[in-house]
């Protein structure tokens, strides 16, 4: 444990990952071609202290020591954990969708604590043959998509989300880091119209940043020990 810092020990993790990186199947776990089991190093509690004076809102425990213990990203569920990187003094996550995350607003309250699909406000998509000319259809779906992309895509949804990793097919994952869902892991299926979902464990207890890392890490050395060493 890093001194000065609480919230969850991360002790065993690296070697964890180093053992992963030196397994002959290593390569076979899904996203491992992305992040090459590498961590980017952890922050110093200077560079934590900034960071979070710079988005106005202290992170969640467990996220913000496994920063201080582990590293600022990389090897990570799905295609790896966003890094956080300093780019002309301004901490910013960086990622396949990482820029989703509204700086300005991580200390306002996430809005959601139960799973909530904006698609379901849409009107109807206009159908072709209700119109007498293509003039008219093509105006009637250019309207109906900026309404789409003003439902799906409203700030009021992404306010106090941190995202994480990316799934694939633009499909994310992002800790909440204010308001009552505080410290814990959604998807967000906002590019399949499927809305943001809270994350749960096998018995439905909901995911927070630890049990999220930790469960993949435990699939990450299954999966890689099932496949036979060439």
């Amino acid at each position: 444990m890093v001194p000065g810092v609480t919230g969850h020990d991360w002790s065993d993790v690296p070697e964890r990952l180093a053992r992963l990186a030196a397994a002959p199947t290593a390569a076979t776990v899904f996203g491992a071609g992305e992040h090459g089991w590498v961590v980017e190093p952890p922050l110093t509690e200077a560079e934590l202290t900034e960071l979070e004076t710079q988005v106005r809102v202290e992170l969640p425990e467990e996220y913000r020591s496994f920063l201080r213990q582990v590293g600022r990203g990389g090897a990570g569920p799905f295609y790896g954990l966003f890094p956080l990187r300093r780019v002309d003094g301004r901490w910013e996550w960086e990622g396949d969708g990482a820029e989703i995350t509204a700086r300005e607003t991580l200390s306002q309250p996430f809005p959601y604590t139960e799973p909530v699909n904006p698609a379901l406000r849409l009107p109807e998509h206009p159908d072709e043959d209700d119109f007498a000319t293509a003039e008219e259809f093509t105006a009637a779906e250019e309207a109906w998509w900026e309404q789409h992309d003003a439902i799906m895509y409203d700030p009021a949804h992404f306010i106090g989300l941190v995202y994480l990793s990316h799934r694939g097919c633009a499909l994310r994952d992002a800790l909440v880091v204010s308001g009552p869902a505080r410290g814990t892991m959604w998807t967000d299926r906002t590019a399949d119209e499927g809305g943001f979902t809270p994350m749960v464990d096998t018995d439905g207890t909901p995911l927070g940043f630890a049990r999220w890392y930790r469960r993949w890490l435990d699939q990450a050395t299954e999966q890689a020990a099932a496949v036979p060493a060439s």
